[in-house]
């Protein structure tokens, strides 16, 4: 959980006027979201599927270059 806290301190959606890229972030930051109130409330399945969920839509955005992180966090992605 606390590398993805780190990567949605850093998160850029690459063009804020976008919609779909900002709806892509948002789905993402929701799953996130979803996986640490899963997390508090000790549904550890729940909240493992929702934050693999949520780290794939990082990478695919950062695959289809809507989203950009610091250099030092790319190699955390397979983009």
């Amino acid at each position: 959980m606390a590398r993805m806290k780190e990567v949605f301190a850093h998160i850029k959606v690459d063009d804020p006027k976008d919609k779909s890229a900002r709806d892509f972030y948002d789905f993402a930051n929701n799953y996130f979201k979803d996986g640490q109130y899963f997390y508090k409330e000790k549904k550890f399945i729940e909240s493992f599927e929702a934050f693999v969920i949520s780290w794939a839509y990082i990478d695919i955005g950062l695959k289809l270059g809507i989203f950009s992180v610091p250099e030092d966090q790319e190699k955390w992605f397979t983009a």
